[in-house]
């Protein structure tokens, strides 16, 4: 090989050298979940019910593999916030009467003050125990089951209470155009899910999660400054 030859190459070599060393850089380092592709922008953002907090709101229903599925990592990430976060469940029944009752169910323990305890195992009773609770007598058993005296369950189930927030939990669904679970919205103005995050993963959701939180957070910083 001529001396000009293998000088050309060495010459097309570095100067190909910092096109690839950028091209790895890149490969290598986090995106930016993006509008459009890992989060949705809300057309006409939500008022929330949090002053002072970033409020997220996790849409649900216990019927939802995918939302079983999703759960233990969820549960994770929302134990980690800090206290600026204001994390709030949302019951979603579509206007299912079907699914109604799984809302009612859950409205009832949050009236009860028992969603701490429950709300796991009512998700572990649908999906590992094929337990439907798709009836007011069958939700009261399991519950009795579980230390809620049949009587105090059946009481909070029927109460005009419970039933107002499901009928909330509709309307703040149809605001949020949610159409499918699980959806998380992050203080009135996005939402996302590992059905919407590009990698269609628990992990890239909880990761766009945690940027539009603390895009929120600076957002507010901003308007106070």
């Amino acid at each position: 090989m001529s001396s000009s030859i293998r000088r050309r190459e060495i010459i097309i070599a570095l100067g190909a050298a910092p096109i690839l060393a950028t091209t790895a850089a890149r490969a290598q380092a986090p995106s930016v979940p993006q509008a459009g592709t890992d989060y949705n922008v809300i057309p006409n953002p939500q008022p929330t019910d949090a002053p002072g907090k970033i409020e997220v709101l996790d849409f649900f229903w216990y019927g939802c593999p995918h939302c079983y599925a999703f759960l233990p990592d969820l549960e994770s990430w929302r134990k980690k916030q800090p206290a600026d976060v204001e994390y709030r469940h949302v019951a979603v029944d579509f206007g299912d009467p079907a699914r109604e009752v799984h809302s009612k169910i859950f409205y009832s323990l949050q009236a009860l003050g028992r969603v701490d305890d429950m709300h796991v195992k009512v998700f572990d009773a649908f999906h590992l125990k094929h337990m439907r609770l798709n009836d007011r007598d069958s939700a009261a058993d399991f519950m009795a089951a579980n230390g809620i005296a049949r009587d105090k369950w059946l009481g909070a189930f029927d109460s005009f209470s419970v039933a107002g927030l499901v009928r909330r939990a509709r309307i703040t669904c149809q605001n949020y155009t949610i159409d499918g679970t699980p959806s998380l919205a992050v203080d009135g103005r996005y939402v996302t899910s590992p059905s919407i995050e590009h990698t269609h993963t628990a992990a890239g959701a909880l990761g766009a999660m945690s940027y539009l939180v603390d895009r929120a957070r600076q957002e507010r910083a901003h308007h106070k400054s």
